[in-house]
């Protein structure tokens, strides 16, 4: 019974975080689907540029798990009529950082973009959707932080609903925009992501409604933090923030070494990377979930509960991974083919495909232990090893497997996968030794 309870807990928790991740990237997949309409050029340049936009927020990313971490302690210890003020934070945090930075990256676009392709339409098409795409910065970064808030306090539902509400938007505008349905005019690639640029804001003043209605008996807007509270929020976001930049940065660097391949390497690269970011929500819904539960149970003074948390969650993951990821490995060129139309794309993705599916179960089991240990303030250990890993053995492999062995895209995913497996190895070991539980936030 206490375990049936325990597996209620969790996946009552994870499911609406799961559901809104899922809105959250199929608002991705819908603008691969509708871009790949326009043909691989418009492809590829939606590829590189969204790698470009998520590495120019990812220092911010963190500001969630900051968040997370602190209302989950703060809620843990029945400190409720507090737990918005770091919340407060990281929205200051966004606007004093997001703003100029919008400025900054739309305006240098034009000049830094070219560097990463060769292919002259494949530049224009991504430095028009790029600088759009920059100026909801700040929109992404409230967002995000809302949803560490809301995870961390158990009410991840409303940032479910907030998602739900961008999906619904995205599609109606691309609709419009991309095809300039409805008398709208015809603005392609531009408008895919002028259309998610409007669908983040929206979503922002949503997620400021929720604010006002739920949390104005938990400060929501009421005082900034301390000094010492801003510090401590600092102090925790900003390794995990640049865990995302490094992440990210890698990733961009990856799909700059597959372009140097062919353009059509680089159009099946982008389609595995957001086909494997949304199979992979689920094991990010489960960590948070963990992180939300190991972070109150630190605030109770209960580690060995927190450890417990972050191993069931793991083995609920674990399962749940081996079960979606099962059509992957035996339908590759069904899945494929809703985002790829032509069959050499397909035949060359196919097997890279199936392969990354096979790791995802393990993986899983990574993902979960890394957003556990963030919930616990583990940060800066986070950062080392996500770092060393990506850094220091991947990208280099990876670079000598293509540019002096001559290898192909097969050989970079075989190595990708290496890399997420050893990781995923070093987090379960980590979660074992429980150094974790002692750190102070």
């Amino acid at each position: 019974m206490v375990l049936l309870n325990r597996i209620k807990t969790i996946v009552s928790l994870a499911l609406p975080i799961i559901a809104g991740l899922v809105s959250q990237n199929i608002m991705v997949v819908i603008d691969m689907a509708m871009v790949g309409t326009l043909g691989t050029d418009a492809l590829a340049a939606v590829g590189i540029a969204s790698q470009i936009n998520f590495m120019s927020f990812a220092l911010l990313i963190g500001l969630a798990s900051g968040v997370l971490a602190i209302s989950a302690r703060m809620q843990g210890k029945g400190n409720n009529s507090e737990t918005a003020v770091p919340l407060n934070g990281a929205l200051l945090i966004s606007c004093v950082v997001g703003i100029p930075l919008s400025g900054l990256l739309y305006y240098t676009a034009p000049f830094f973009f070219p560097t990463l392709h060769s292919d002259p339409n494949v530049i224009a098409l991504g430095n028009d959707y790029l600088q759009v795409r920059v100026l909801s910065i700040t929109a992404v970064a409230m967002t995000l932080s809302f949803r560490g808030y809301w995870s961390g306090i158990k009410r991840p539902k409303l940032f479910m609903n907030t998602l739900l509400l961008m999906l619904v938007c995205n599609v109606a505008l691309n609709y419009l925009l991309i095809f300039g349905n409805l008398g709208f005019p015809k603005m392609g690639v531009t408008g895919a992501g002028v259309a998610t640029s409007l669908s983040l804001f929206i979503g922002a003043v949503y997620c400021f409604y929720l604010g006002f209605k739920y949390s104005a008996t938990s400060g929501f807007l009421q005082r900034l933090p301390t000094k010492t509270q801003l510090r401590t929020l600092i102090t925790i976001s900003l390794p995990q923030g640049a865990q995302q930049l490094f992440r990210a940065t890698g990733l961009t660097v990856m799909f700059i070494i597959i372009g140097s391949i062919g353009t059509d390497e680089l159009a099946v690269a982008n389609v595995l990377v957001n086909i494997t970011l949304v199979m992979i929500i689920p094991c990010i819904g489960f960590g948070l979930a963990a992180a939300s539960l190991v972070g109150q149970a630190l605030g109770e003074s209960a580690p060995e509960q927190a450890k417990r948390w972050g191993w069931d969650t793991s083995l609920i993951g674990l399962l749940f991974m081996c079960s979606i990821s099962l059509p992957m490995v035996l339908f590759p060129e069904l899945i494929l083919s809703i985002f790829v139309h032509e069959q050499a794309l397909i035949d060359m993705a196919k097997l890279p495909l199936q392969l990354i599916s096979l790791l995802l179960a393990f993986d899983a089991v990574g993902v979960i232990l890394l957003n556990s240990l963030l919930g616990a303030g583990a940060s800066k250990q986070v950062l080392k090893i996500t770092f060393s890993i990506q850094w220091l053995v991947f990208l280099p492999a990876a670079w000598i497997v293509s540019h002096y062995l001559g290898m192909g895209l097969l050989a970079i995913w075989c190595l990708n996968i290496a890399y997420r497996a050893i990781q995923a190895g070093i987090f379960v070991k980590i979660w074992h030794q429980g150094r974790w539980s002692t750190i102070e936030i």
